[in-house]
């Protein structure tokens, strides 16, 4: 099977995506999300091959709604078996994009071979991607920095994409700042070293064969379209999850399509049915609703909006009327501003 296929739902949503973060992009973010955006192309948070093989309930790991769709699948490993095995599943399960994780810089995944660690073996990525393509039909993608530690941001990353293409692999999305993975902890590394965009730019310029997204510090609207100027795809990942209002207009600009949201407020109303459909299935308020604490961020009333789930939403019983008053507070703030 090849994942060849420019029709899939993957290939057509990826322009801009909202990139995999652990204990972020959950389902219940992902469904606000899509508040928001229906056209972007949204990453669960990385699943390690561990999880799906041996977990249980699979559900735990795997399960989405439909409304998140389409949806990508971001995989942790490196034996090739194992990811070919989870990548028939996760195509099972309905997802429309398996993606490789080698750009993690955590202990915690080095020490298991996950993430960026891998952009020294490119010869196992190839693996892993011949083994996942043979597997399933959807794509298969890497998400990698543009190089670890002392290796060359030339050389090492063209060996690397040279090898892991040659293998079949035609979409990588590149985070455009080292990995350090040691001397710095993750937090460090988020701004040191610098980004390097221009290296991504050269490696698109390189291989217009190939689908090169460009991922790292991307914060704005114009921003992302200068990038889309340069390369196929931008990915966001913090700032989409921290202000997430930065995607309300992404399916105009992007994508040309009608944003499903006029205000922030639509999308708090939008976001409504499926919080009381979470709460009805036992979830508590405050682990859905810590998805949404940036929803009003630089508005009259943000801060009474995000004070008043953070000091309500944990409490025993707390229901859809604490999500209701904390958006009446935005409205009290306006009007008090207005007066």
């Amino acid at each position: 099977m090849t994942d060849s296929s420019t029709n899939s739902p993957a290939n057509q949503a990826r322009r801009f995506s909202v990139a995999p973060m652990m204990e972020w992009t959950t389902r219940d973010y992902r469904a606000f999300a899509r508040c928001l955006t229906r056209e972007t192309l949204l990453y669960t948070e990385m699943v390690t091959t561990g999880a799906i093989l041996h977990g249980s309930p699979r559900e735990r790991f795997l399960g989405y709604s439909e409304v998140e769709q389409p949806l990508a699948l971001q995989l942790g490993g490196s034996d090739a078996a194992e990811l070919a095995e989870c990548a028939a599943i996760a195509e099972s399960w309905g997802y429309d994009e398996v993606n490789l994780n080698v750009g993690c810089p955590s202990d915690r995944v080095q020490n298991n071979l996950i993430g960026a660690c891998l952009m020294a073996y490119p010869d196992k990525v190839a693996a892993a991607v011949a083994a996942m393509r043979s597997a399933v039909s959807i794509p298969v993608t890497v998400k990698c920095r543009i190089g670890i530690d002392d290796q060359d941001e030339d050389a090492d990353l063209e060996r690397f994409i040279a090898q892991v293409a040659a293998a079949g692999c035609d979409t990588f999305i590149v985070h455009a700042r080292k990995a350090w993975l040691q001397g710095l902890s993750p937090k460090e590394n988020r701004d040191v070293p610098p980004l390097n965009y221009e290296r991504v730019y050269r490696l698109k310029a390189q291989h217009p064969e190939l689908h090169i997204g460009i991922n790292g510090g991307i914060k704005t609207l114009p921003d992302t379209l200068a990038h889309l100027e340069q390369v196929d795809s931008v990915m966001v990942g913090r700032e989409a999850y921290q202000n997430p209002w930065l995607l309300a207009d992404i399916d105009r600009a992007v994508y040309g399509k009608a944003n499903p949201a006029a205000t922030r407020h639509d999308a708090a109303r939008a976001f409504r049915p499926y919080l009381i459909e979470r709460l009805a299935e036992g979830a508590k308020l405050n682990h859905v609703t810590r998805h949404v604490l940036g929803l009003f961020q630089g508005c009259a009333g943000g801060r009474q909006f995000r004070r008043h789930l953070s000091e309500n939403a944990h409490r025993e019983g707390a229901g859809i009327e604490v999500f209701d008053d904390a958006v009446a507070r935005v409205d009290e703030a306006r009007l008090l501003q207005s007066a």
